[in-house]
């Protein structure tokens, strides 16, 4: 038997596309596995190479920054090629654009990548920005800061619409330059070029996004600071208040005696006192109600840039649940199914919904199988855990909270929330009322359809105020027994309202 050209665990149709990003601080490489509206990395690899380092008072690219991104290069290259990536597209940002030897070295590099290479201008980059943070969230709005080791573009998005953006000389390695490294000073700089940002006084009260490596760091550092019980970034979100004492004592430079500092790379810390500085700026022009941090920056803007319109359109979140339900689930036709039928019983039932709630819920169903290879005694903590951590975009860690109790109870029972997992603590009590009351109509479906689709649409309830009946196609009957009743009870208890299955009468085929 020959082997496949890729494994089956790989969506099939795509092909995958690499994407370098040169940028002041550091030089990437990220294959993805298609241009897709919720791209899945394949393979990820940076060097800090500090290109921007000394920029600021020479005007030029460091030499020996040059050589190692020169080298890195030549790896990145055939890394893609080892991948199978079919384009490899090269954008470059501050440092290379503004440098005296900027085009020597973007000559040098366009040599070793055989392809040319895009230096962004500043406008190009905070629209790049603001579209990634589009491609990783449901309909933001606010403004989007992206701070690399040259600049900070600032730009205001509002669901798919990206105003005006604005490029200031504050990067963490030009502003530590600028500085001569004197926080003092940095603060003073970033303040002057902040205070002429008429964008964020204007967008008052909304939501600051955070991209960029420095500020993900800080984020970071807050988070095991805090034993959060997720470790994931994308979303994680701090108030303004907590946020401005944070960072206030960042600003002061002594990382290195703070809780939580080894979660952060020791090349990586040098950073932090002036990306906290700049951070504690922005937020004292805007006062935004919080800051959302995003895992999603210039790069995934770019790739989604390349989407048709109407794929931007799609809910980041529902794409992404729907590509998991493909791979691993053992019918993703019945998935679907899961997702019509709760919208349907939960309005038979009485229950209302956001837009959100309903997103969440519909992309929990369509992750409800995915775990259905492990052993039975571990389903529920797989579930959990593959539904917590997948780079969702779209979802806020509360709604992630939700979608992974709601498939932990479909395995596991409808546990007290003292024994359940500790993502529990992250969800709005409604969310964990509603988690369990998904977990409990999914233990009924289940059992009546076999995990296969084609059941699941012919169920519907009957009733009104507190008694209500699940009707069953006469043919379906014997699905009906002691295990599924009492399935249908726990449901009960949840809603608390009469619950009972019905069989239809069969009518006589000569009537």
């Amino acid at each position: 038997m020959s082997n496949p050209p890729s494994a089956q665990g790989r969506l099939k149709g795509l092909r995958p596309v690499a994407v370098i990003d040169i940028g002041s601080n550091s030089v990437r490489v990220v294959v993805y596995e298609g241009v897709v509206r919720s791209p899945t990395v394949l393979f990820n690899e940076k060097i800090l190479c500090g290109l921007g380092k000394g920029l600021a008072k020479t005007g030029r690219l460091n030499d020996k920054s040059v050589e190692d991104a020169l080298r890195a290069l030549k790896r990145f290259r055939a890394l893609a090629e080892q991948a199978g990536a079919i384009s490899l597209h090269v954008i470059a940002t501050a440092a290379a654009r503004e440098a005296e030897n900027g085009p020597d070295f973007i000559a040098q590099a366009e040599a070793i990548l055989g392809r040319h290479i895009e230096v962004l201008s500043g406008k190009e980059e905070a629209t790049y920005s603001a579209d990634g943070v589009i491609s990783g969230f449901y309909n933001p709005h606010g403004i989007t800061g992206d701070l690399g080791g040259g600049s900070l573009e600032l730009v205001q998005v509002s669901g798919h619409d990206i105003g005006e953006g604005i490029t200031l000389p504050l990067g963490g390695l030009r502003l530590q330059d600028m500085s001569n490294d004197n926080l003092e000073e940095a603060a003073k700089i970033a303040r002057s070029h902040l205070s002429k940002a008429d964008l964020l006084k204007k967008a008052q009260g909304q939501i600051f996004y955070a991209v960029g490596g420095t500020w993900r760091n800080l984020a970071k550092l807050y988070m095991t600071s805090k034993k959060y019980p997720l470790n994931v970034m994308h979303g994680y979100e701090i108030p303004l208040k907590e946020a401005q004492t944070f960072l206030t004592r960042v600003a002061k430079g002594d990382v290195d005696k703070m809780r939580g500092i080894e979660a952060v790379s020791k090349n990586r810390r040098q950073l932090l006192a002036f990306g906290a500085t700049v951070l504690l700026e922005v937020l004292r022009r805007m006062k935004p109600s919080k800051i959302v941090f995003s895992a999603l920056g210039v790069r995934e803007g770019y790739l989604y840039s390349l989407l048709p319109k109407n794929e931007q359109r799609l809910d980041p979140l529902l794409a992404s649940a729907e590509e998991l339900a493909i791979l691993r689930s053992r019918s993703p036709r019945h998935a679907r199914e899961l997702a019509a039928w709760t919208t349907m019983s939960l309005k038979a039932l009485g229950y209302d919904e956001t837009e959100d709630e309903g997103r969440y819920r519909q992309a929990a169903c369509l992750l409800a199988d995915i775990s259905w290879r492990a052993h039975p005694d571990y389903r529920g903590s797989q579930a959990l855990n593959i539904i917590a951590h997948s780079s969702f975009g779209g979802i806020d860690h509360a709604g992630r909270s939700f979608m992974a109790l709601a498939n932990y109870y479909r395995h596991e029972g409808l546990v007290d929330d003292d024994v359940a997992p500790e993502i529990l603590t992250l969800a709005t009590p409604r969310l964990r009322e509603r988690a369990r009351l998904l977990g409990a109509l999914l233990r009924v479906v289940y059992l009546l359809s076999a995990s296969m689709p084609g059941v699941i649409p012919r169920l519907y309830w009957v009733g009104s105020g507190d008694e209500y009946a699940l009707m069953v196609p006469a043919d379906l009957a014997d699905l009906v027994s002691d295990r599924p009743i009492g399935r249908l009870q726990q449901l009960a208890k949840v809603t608390g309202k009469k619950l009972s299955y019905e069989i239809e009468v069969e009518l006589d085929k000569a009537d």
